[in-house]
């Protein structure tokens, strides 16, 4: 989705940001909240017989399949009579709230009766590398609220999160510290901004895996009592090589209420070959794609349907056709595991472009459940490409790569720019023309960001051109002097979201995606749950709503495709209410109000502290990276 990288912009934080097609139609699986429990071992003062423990860990393995529930380890823990317990650790892990944006479709939850569109992945995938005797709890503060007492509770508290999110995340800070309680903040946003977390104790950058151990010292240190003016910076050495992804482990995904999401997230890959100057995809993970195993994959797939998950499932990479020679060897085990399994997932990605063209690739991903997937199609205009070394999209026909994908049965999601220093007034009016020929219903377009470390920053800061380090804010003036100049940029841009997401252009796409699409992937059967969501629709939308008589005509296009027609076009008027609405209602009323401000001049590397309001949920923001689940442009 046009933003979910490390801080969501369409200038190359997609990821979550931009998380992909959204299946609202999804099996909502009631599922009782996990029983939090504390960690204790015995002390020094008696030894604890090697048969006890031997059948408590052979208990808690039977009980748990990550071998480290916080349920398993509360009743496996009970030492016997006369052994003095204490605890070992309680760590509390925190996922910072994102601000409202068009990808977290908050118009649109209320409908399915979620809370918010994707988990916290990276703190699962951070949660199944700390040592298995800890006692974990998770707090997501886009499903719920965060307690004092939770914050009490805890020995050290893990924040995670984007740039995006880096308000929420002081905020938790400052809350821990009030209490006396030590922090670690990581994620994309302390590894890429880490002047911006004086306050935390710890600051961690870069991935997860192989550094555990850095990361238990470092907090056993924090737990020392002394007074620390600067935060404690735990970074990979540069010259030491990222990361294989054959070191990480199966998500916690017994941390989450599964019920709250509408959509659960795996990972397959980190890093993108390509060379795009807006993205910093490629500074934080790399040009070379690494991979899990098929098996790994697998495991995490089996976690997710033992939880009892039923629908949407979204590979968080930021490129999934990275490395084709893999996702090849692997589409063929998804598509074996689906049928076995009674297809119980809907899945969905990120890719680049050059996968229209790869039609046995597209046959796979279709045949594996593959339904939607999202492209960084950025602009038509050729110049504008090679200016910001998009290559793989220049001497492509992105109609006919867009409208191809589209017949075999996978939706596209296009991400889209403006501001390029080769664009003129005219761009925004090519913009539009060509989203309106093209069967993209969710098309994200975004001014163009300068985020930090990415090459384009870099040039920028070259030619003086640099105003302040970005948050990812997309509806405000850019951080950078735009050749077209700041009011024609602005103005254009509101010009071009007022049209594409009026009710006739939204219905527009719609009804050209319904024309061309192909057959549909293989779906679980309708349920009670979805004949229940589609009830709550018809009364929300097509009775009471404002613009009731676009879900009846969408319906009424679909009505000839079948079900899987009359399903999608529920979902897409369900996302519609949603896209309008934030654009109308929120992103609009911003971007005037900034157009009706003076433009600031140049101050350097100084910071804006403001929330992006185009991110995504997150897809998103990872402590440490763990689970690198961002939407990047490719």
């Amino acid at each position: 989705m046009a933003e979910m990288t490390s801080t969501y912009g369409a200038s190359g934080d997609r990821a979550g940001i931009r998380a992909i097609g959204l299946r609202i139609l999804c099996l909502r699986v009631p599922i009782a909240a996990q029983e939090r429990g504390r960690v204790f071992l015995p002390t020094k003062r008696r030894a604890v017989p090697e048969s006890w423990v031997q059948s408590r860990q052979a208990r808690s393995k039977r009980m748990d399949p990550w071998g480290s529930s916080d349920r398993a380890q509360s009743r496996a823990a009970i030492p016997p009579p006369g052994v003095h317990p204490h605890p070992v650790m309680r760590v509390l892990l925190v996922h910072s709230k994102f601000p409202a944006t068009y990808w977290g479709f908050q118009y649109s939850l209320p409908i399915i009766g979620k809370r918010a569109t994707l988990p916290p992945l990276g703190l699962c995938t951070l949660a199944a590398l700390l040592p298995t005797q800890w006692s974990l709890r998770l707090v997501d503060l886009n499903v719920g609220t965060l307690t004092d007492a939770e914050l009490r509770w805890a020995d050290v508290v893990f924040v995670g999160g984007m740039l995006v999110q880096a308000d929420s995340m002081r905020e938790v800070v400052a809350r821990a510290r009030a209490l006396g309680r030590p922090t670690v903040v990581g994620g994309p946003a302390p590894t890429t901004s880490p002047h911006l977390f004086p306050e935390a104790d710890a600051l961690f950058l870069g991935e997860a895996e192989g550094r555990v151990d850095e990361l238990v010292t470092a907090v056993e240190e924090l737990r020392k009592p002394r007074r620390r003016l600067t935060p404690m910076t735990l970074a990979r050495p540069e010259h030491e090589a990222r990361p294989q992804l054959s070191h990480s482990a199966v998500p916690r995904y017994d941390l989450l209420d599964v019920a709250s999401y509408r959509t659960l997230s795996v990972q397959y890959s980190r890093g993108c070959p390509f060379t795009c100057e807006f993205c910093d995809v490629i500074e934080i993970f790399g040009r070379v794609p690494r991979v899990k195993s098929d098996e790994q994959v697998l495991a995490e797939l089996d976690a997710i349907y033992r939880l009892g998950h039923r629908g949407p499932v979204f590979f968080v990479d930021d490129n999934f056709i990275g490395n084709k020679k893999a996702v090849r060897k692997l589409l063929p085990v998804l598509r074996e595991w689906q049928h076995a399994h009674g297809n119980p997932f809907q899945f969905y990605t990120e890719a680049s472009v050059n996968l229209a063209a790869d039609e046995p690739l597209v046959r796979d991903m279709v045949a594996a459940g593959f339904n939607s997937v999202f492209i960084g199609i950025e602009t038509a205009s050729v110049e504008a490409l090679r200016e910001t070394r998009k290559k793989q999209n220049v001497g492509v026909d992105l109609t006919a790569a867009v409208e191809s994908l589209t017949r075999a049965g996978l939706e596209v999601m296009g991400g889209f720019i403006v501001g390029f220093d080769s664009d003129g007034p005219e761009a925004f009016e090519a913009q539009r023309a060509f989203i309106a020929s093209v069967p993209i219903p969710l098309a994200m377009v975004g001014m163009l960001i300068a985020l930090p470390g990415t090459q384009l920053e870099k040039r920028l800061t070259r030619e003086d051109r640099l105003r302040f380090v970005s948050s990812g804010d997309q509806f405000s003036r850019t951080n950078f002097e735009p050749k077209m100049g700041d009011q024609a940029l602005l103005e254009g841009y509101i010009r071009l979201l007022d049209e594409l997401y009026s009710l006739d252009a939204y219905e527009a796409r719609c009804a050209r995606f319904l024309e061309l699409i192909g057959p549909p992937a293989k779906t679980a059967p309708t349920t009670l749950v979805d004949l229940e969501i589609v009830a709550r629709a018809a009364v929300r939308l097509g009775v009471l709503g404002e613009r009731r008589a676009l879900f009846w005509r969408l319906l009424a296009r679909a009505a000839r495709g079948g079900l899987p027609s009359i399903r999608w076009a529920i979902t897409h008027a369900v996302q519609g209410e949603h896209m309008i609405r934030y654009t109308h209602e929120v992103v609009l009323p911003r971007l005037r109000r900034a157009a009706s401000r003076p433009s600031r001049g140049s101050v350097g590397a100084s910071t804006s502290s403001s929330a992006a309001s185009r991110a995504t949920p997150s897809v998103v923001g990872a402590l440490l990276h763990a689970g690198g689940e961002r939407l990047s442009t490719v």
